[in-house]
């Protein structure tokens, strides 16, 4: 392979073009995009012209540059959950390597097909399970692999949506209905299945779910609210979750107060005061949390028993004051508690505390480990480095990569626990999901 890796880019959403289309940027003499692919003609124009891709190159869907020959040497396939398979195995079939975003799929016999159709074709995959890339989860990691706190016995771990993430993600946006996009666990959690079993190097024999819906439904919605948020609601003043009030006025995100970024350029391309508030007139995200088609839950617990005994507890939840992930691994000989992902990384920790007569304690501030925390903890560029350098020939094959093979793993726990949550928390044995067909 050459001394620079091209790039086919098939989606040109917030991940695609604002997240892993930059280490091109930040690597242009590794990394190079030459066909880009997107249903919004907006987004084609502007990333052609800022990575300079030619005209000839600019596509309408993954599926019009499917039709090609091979263009690249890498497909970044960034599209919504249920078209990265479709668009996955004619890729691996026409030579391309792929960095596929999570979730790989919503279906048990597509996630094992695309395992079988890698295989066949000697491609490498990587999925987009990005926390296993992050300053924290590595030191974690080293930590836990030293032994220092002996065998895990059991992992207690959260992951705290965020009142906001979850109606802006998972109320009112692409990922709110499961036969649209894919089950809120997996969605959203497969990162931390993949996650917790690398970190604690387990793999899990049964589990057990419960979770619903709770609270954002309609039956739910104050009286005197309107199903637009910008449509005269008589409650708007006290609801949390007025849109005028999170992506005009809010002082970390609100367009009023100067903000341009995520989550504003997922409601309009080009986010200023005015297209924002004209987008919440018209668009998804100015509609009210109670009256949107979502269908995915906003809160849910698994139990995981693994092989060897151990066992893991671990709850989603959408209403958090604070977004991160929280987990406590205890072992024989000592205990770690973990805090990544928060608004301000000066929140973030390790904390290891070893047993005996006189407890012994280390705190690692997450802000020691990296000076660069954007994207994911400062997970996002490094994965796609990795990958890159691995395809050049640069670096081997760590075992801490994303490969298919270990990715899907994490798919089957979260596709069991969303099968247990609707079977009124049955037990699932996990064999039975990787070698069975269709739940």
């Amino acid at each position: 392979m050459a001394n620079k890796i091209t790039v086919a880019l098939a989606g040109l959403g917030s991940r695609g073009k604002d997240t892993y289309a930059k280490a091109a940027k930040i690597h242009p003499d590794k990394i190079e995009i030459v066909a880009i692919a997107d249903v919004n003609p907006k987004k084609v124009e502007m990333v052609a012209e800022e990575y300079h891709v030619p005209k000839e190159r600019c596509y309408t869907s993954a599926e019009e540059m499917l039709k090609e020959e091979k263009l690249a040497d890498v497909m970044f396939i960034t599209t919504q959950d249920r078209q990265h398979v479709a668009q996955a195995i004619p890729a691996l079939r026409k030579g391309y390597h792929l960095l596929l975003e999570k979730p790989i799929s919503p279906d048990l016999d597509e996630c094992r097909e695309i395992v079988e159709v890698a295989k066949e074709c000697d491609r490498k995959v990587v999925v987009c399970h990005v926390l296993r890339y992050t300053p924290v989860f590595r030191k974690v990691k080293e930590i836990l692999d030293s032994g220092v706190i002996g065998d895990i016995v059991s992992i207690n771990a959260s992951e705290n949506v965020g009142w906001f993430h979850m109606a802006h993600s998972f109320v009112r946006g692409n990922w709110r209905n499961k036969e649209l996009s894919s089950p809120m666990i997996l969605q959203k959690c497969c990162h931390d299945m993949d996650l917790y079993l690398w970190l604690a190097d387990k793999k899990c024999k049964s589990l057990s779910s419960f979770g619903s819906t709770y609270l954002f439904k309609e039956e739910n919605a104050p009286e005197g609210c309107t199903k637009r948020c910008l449509d005269g609601c008589k409650v708007k003043a006290t609801c949390p979750y007025d849109a005028e009030s999170i992506y005009l006025d809010s002082e970390r995100i609100g367009a009023r107060n100067g903000n341009t970024r995520w989550p504003l350029d997922v409601v309009t391309e080009i986010p200023t005061p005015e297209s924002v508030e004209e987008a919440l007139k018209t668009g998804p995200y100015g509609r009210c949390v109670y009256h949107c088609d979502n269908d995915v839950v906003d809160h849910q617990v698994v139990n995981l028993n693994m092989t060897d005994g151990s066992t893991m507890s671990f709850s989603m939840n959408g209403h958090t004051a604070d977004f991160a992930r929280h987990a406590q691994f205890c072992g024989t000989k000592g205990e770690m508690n973990v805090t990544m992902g928060s608004w301000d990384v000066e929140d973030d920790f390790i904390e290891t505390t070893l047993f005996g007569a006189k407890l012994k304690t280390e705190l690692i501030p997450a802000s020691e480990l990296s000076d660069d925390f954007s994207g994911h903890g400062g997970g996002d560029i490094v994965m796609v480095e990795e990958f890159v350098d691995i395809l050049l020939g640069n670096r081997e094959e760590s075992p801490s990569i994303t490969s298919l093979e270990k990715s899907v793993e994490s798919h089957y726990c979260a596709l069991a626990a969303e099968e247990s949550r609707l079977h009124g928390g049955a037990v699932i044995e996990l064999d039975d999901i990787r070698q069975k067909g269709s739940m």
